[in-house]
């Protein structure tokens, strides 16, 4: 099956391509895995290992490639998830960091795979952009205490 986009991002694992796509797409809605290709399908190896992935998260094409130990994660690449509100945020935090994530700070966060992601609130971008850089700066201020986003207290911040 071709990829919805002419562009998607591929990420690569050591050896748990599908077990990541797997989990990905328990974490987000619209999400599957649409095929996984493994190395019997593609070369002579006889092991039957998963070699490459497609999946979907949310309706943005991705794909994974067990490509070994060579390269791995950093925070130079991530993924912004946008939430509406608090519960969202929540939801989002605890699945990502769930058996083995680390929380960073200022709502960043690094999965059980290493991957970096971003939770954050939809309309923080426009806040620090806003038209009164006194409320954006108190809004930062308030962001830079969190690890993980808390709404009531980026508004409180940035209403002060």
């Amino acid at each position: 099956m071709p990829l919805l986009s002419p562009i998607a991002p591929c990420l690569w694992f050591d050896g748990v391509a599908l077990e990541a796509a797997e989990f990905y797409c328990s974490v987000f809605p619209d999400s599957q895995v649409v095929q996984a290709w493994r190395f019997t399908e593609m070369t002579p190896d006889p092991d039957g290992q998963v070699l490459f992935v497609d999946f979907i998260l949310n309706g943005q094409p991705f794909q994974a490639l067990n490509g070994g130990p060579l390269f791995t994660f950093d925070e130079a690449v991530s993924f912004v998830v946008e939430c509406r509100d608090q519960a969202e945020i929540d939801h989002y935090w605890d699945a990502l960091l769930g058996d083995g994530g680390t929380p960073v700070q200022c709502g960043w966060l690094r999965d059980r795979y290493g991957l970096c992601w971003q939770v954050v609130p939809t309309g923080f971008a426009e806040m620090m952009r806003g038209p009164e850089p006194r409320r954006a700066a108190q809004a930062m201020a308030a962001m830079y205490e969190m690890v993980k986003f808390d709404i009531a207290a980026l508004q409180a911040a940035y209403d002060a």
